[in-house]
């Protein structure tokens, strides 16, 4: 059987790339802007500089294609992914949706897929992810417009909000919205599964209704901290008694089975055993990043590899020489690669099915 193929925007690092093409895809080809970012994807990816990668912006893509033979065959994908800038939707944001320049990213991934369809070559589905609050932002008017959107285009529009910890064994508590669509699906209403009959949903809505009633169980196992945690650690990403937060890290720290944060001015205990969930701006003046307590009973902060260890990334995967900011970066903006690789597969089953 011949492998469907999947094409990436906003991607990132490659992170939903890698879930899908450990779950049978093969990776056609990417968008992303952010030029660290890339050196990481290429590097995690093996691939060339000119391979299926594409550095520019959503802006610079669309352009290129309406304007560049070349780029007007942009090999057709069965899926197409974007985990597109969460920042203008996040509590720990601004908050301002689509008056943020950011959140109108959405718009313009809507513009490539009413391009695909004008050239009859829309994906048959979609998945896009975000932060936990883009569902409820502004009341449920950002999440309706998307849905509302996405329905003129011809997409069917299930949601549904997942925690890391809840569906693969990486015990990091990262609670995501994640929209995965259909094609020629778009009269399905969430309400259906309560109010249609099992026969007339299948008949309707075959491939919405197959990735429902085929999603996965929740999983109650967990990898133990110490298999995600590398070791020997080089000596700066340790904290001495010269560092101003010191004694109260020496204060609060008293447990080796949880992770703790610095908090700016107090320590944060993760009361859960897990760690809490990693963000942009962990290699930024130390806020936010995730503190462990040694077996030696020193305090450290967690690596870069550590952090792509607590995203699910192969521990394999050797990362790039960069500065560490832009890798906690990378980790923290990026998506758990195991949670990607189950829906990636329920996804596949649901569009091949026969």
């Amino acid at each position: 059987m011949k492998r469907p193929k999947v094409g990436g925007l906003c991607s990132g690092v490659g992170g939903i790339e890698l879930g899908f093409k450990q779950a049978g895809f093969d990776i056609a080809w990417a968008n992303e802007m952010d030029e660290k970012a890339c050196i990481t994807y290429r590097h995690i990816h093996k691939i060339e500089l000119n391979d299926h990668l594409i550095h520019s912006t959503l802006e610079e893509l669309l352009a290129e294609i309406k304007s560049k033979p070349q780029l007007r065959d942009l090999q057709y994908v069965d899926v197409l992914t974007a985990g597109f800038p969460c920042q203008a939707f996040s509590v720990a944001g601004y908050r301002k949706g689509f008056n943020d320049e950011r959140g109108n990213v959405f718009f313009k991934i809507a513009e490539l897929l009413d391009f695909f369809k004008k050239e009859k070559k829309l994906p048959k589905a979609l998945l896009l992810e975000n932060v936990k609050n883009f569902k409820t932002h502004d009341r449920g008017k950002t999440f309706k417009t998307v849905c509302e959107h996405l329905k003129t285009i011809g997409y069917s529009v299930y949601t549904r909000i997942l925690n890391t910890c809840d569906y693969t064994d990486i015990p990091q508590n990262r609670e995501r919205t994640f929209m995965v669509c259909f094609l020629d699906e778009k009269d399905w209403q969430n309400d259906y599964l309560l109010t249609m009959p099992e026969d007339k949903l299948i008949k309707n809505f075959p491939q919405t209704f197959y990735f429902h009633k085929n999603f996965p169980k929740k999983n109650d196992k967990l990898i133990p901290l110490q298999e995600i945690y590398e070791k020997d650690i080089q000596s700066d990403f340790y904290y001495n008694d010269n560092r101003y937060m010191y004694n109260k890290l020496k204060k609060s720290m008293r447990r080796k089975d949880t992770i703790y944060q610095w908090r700016r001015v107090y320590v944060r205990e993760n009361q859960s055993g897990m760690c809490p969930t990693l963000t942009a701006n962990m290699g930024t003046g130390g806020h936010n990043v995730p503190l462990i307590l040694t077996d030696d009973n020193r305090f450290r902060k967690l690596t870069p590899k550590e952090c792509f260890n607590f995203q699910g990334y192969p521990k394999k995967i050797k990362l790039p020489d960069l500065a560490k900011s832009h890798l906690y970066k990378q980790a923290g903006n990026s998506v758990t690669v195991k949670l990607i690789k189950m829906l990636a597969k329920n996804i596949k089953n649901a569009i091949c099915q026969k």
